[in-house]
């Protein structure tokens, strides 16, 4: 890591010497990387497949297609990216500390690596991460941010320490009503004392046996996109919840008002309102559990038969729900068949579903899937209410099929 940075800098200099003079470049604040360096190959820096697209540099953010997700554990290369802030460049595990305080902490706390390691028990989980914005493309009059499709979701095994037990170590008050995590990444000013993001979950989802630190993903180090060498994971909740590069969590006597938590970030009308309607700050609710949703992993969209026969698969989930059935359509809607459906590896991880589909004779087909939580709460086969900020769209997917 030492090596790169000292690359990056000799970098910087040489583009002040033979292209141009680097103006205030004694002010550059420490950490921050230039833009002209941070400006390369994503799938080489950050090991994705190059089929993932990328929907913004700065910051870096990036989908997969539907088709990639098809493993039941998602691997990193196929795995999103979504930051709100600058990835931060010096991560020395070696020093890392988290500190635990805040207002409803009975004591304050510093805890290294090794002391999570070796004073708490490790558990690891699959668990559901969707950005909120997932699928914000489709609406109409269309949302501000990234225009994300289908691809911002992912379910890897997080391996990690309870948040519940760091917690209770230190001390919960009585007055508790959330928890708030600070991370280490620089907004995107270069403003040291702002934060990029630092959001937070109420008390009872911290002490949720599935809320981890994560130390490690899918069995290895977490890689350094995705939040090396600690962090927050609360799955079935807007991934924004869980935080990367954490370095401070804060118990908090009030809901957190760190960066991206107030006026209408990660929040929708707690009433329904009308397309291109202006929304009170006081009137848009917090998103808390993600919605019952299903994904079509194979065939990819646009396939061509030669066989009136397919085998599709895919995945659902429904936050903090489970999904109690997934049907399909090969009519528009109009009539519905039903999926085999796997249980849950654990709670908080999606569940496979597969079928097998007899088509009726040779043409276009569009194949639909709709997923059904154990509260009976489905999925609405079109876009669901219009919200300022373009979350929650969890209508039902579709493939296009062309059999010959």
């Amino acid at each position: 890591m030492k090596r790169r940075i000292f690359i990056e800098r000799s970098a910087l200099a040489a583009l002040g010497t033979s292209m141009a003079e680097v103006v205030f470049a004694a002010r550059i604040p420490e950490g921050y990387l230039p833009l002209f360096l941070q400006d390369q190959d994503p799938f080489k820096l950050f090991g994705k497949d190059k089929e993932m697209t990328v929907l913004n540099r700065r910051p870096w953010n990036i989908e997969a297609k539907a088709h990639l997700l098809d493993d039941a554990v998602t691997p990193s290369k196929f795995m999103f990216v979504r930051n709100n802030g600058l990835i931060p460049q010096e991560l020395d595990a070696d020093s890392w500390t988290l500190t635990i305080d805040g207002e409803s902490a009975q004591q304050k706390k510093v805890y290294s690596l090794d002391d999570l390691k070796t004073k708490f028990k490790q558990y690891s989980y699959r668990l559901t991460l969707e950005c909120g914005g997932n699928g914000r493309s489709e609406f109409n009059p269309p949302a501000k941010g990234n225009q994300w499709t289908v691809g911002a979701v992912s379910c890897a095994e997080w391996t990690g320490v309870r948040l519940r037990d760091v917690l209770e170590d230190c001390g919960i008050k009585t007055d508790a009503v959330y928890v708030a995590y600070y991370a280490a990444d620089l907004h995107l000013s270069g403003d040291q004392n702002r934060d990029a993001i630092s959001r937070g979950v109420p008390i009872a989802k911290a002490m949720q046996d599935e809320t981890l630190l994560a130390l490690k993903m899918n069995g290895n180090d977490i890689p350094k996109v995705h939040g090396y060498p600690l962090r927050m994971v609360a799955g079935g909740w807007p991934a924004s919840a869980s935080g990367k590069w954490v370095e401070r969590i804060s118990i908090r006597n009030k809901v957190h008002d760190g960066a991206k938590m107030t006026g209408s970030s990660y929040r929708v009308p707690c009433d329904p309102v009308a397309p291109g309607a202006k929304v009170k700050d006081e009137d848009m609710c917090i998103i808390e559990s993600m919605p019952v949703k299903s994904l079509i992993t194979y065939p990819r969209s646009g396939a061509i038969l030669e066989d009136r026969k397919l085998g599709i698969r895919g995945h659902a989930w429904a936050g903090e729900s489970e999904v109690a059935k997934v049907q399909y359509s090969i009519d528009f809607g109009s009539s519905w068949q039903s999926c085999k459906l796997e249980k849950p590896v654990n709670r908080l991880a999606w569940q496979q579903f597969s079928a097998s589909i007899n088509f009726p004779k040779k043409g276009y087909y569009e194949v639909w899937a709709k997923a059904t939580d154990d509260k009976g709460v489905t999925q609405p086969m079109v876009l669901p209410g219009w919200n300022p900020k373009g979350y929650l769209n969890n209508a039902c997917h579709r493939i296009a099929v062309k059999v010959t």
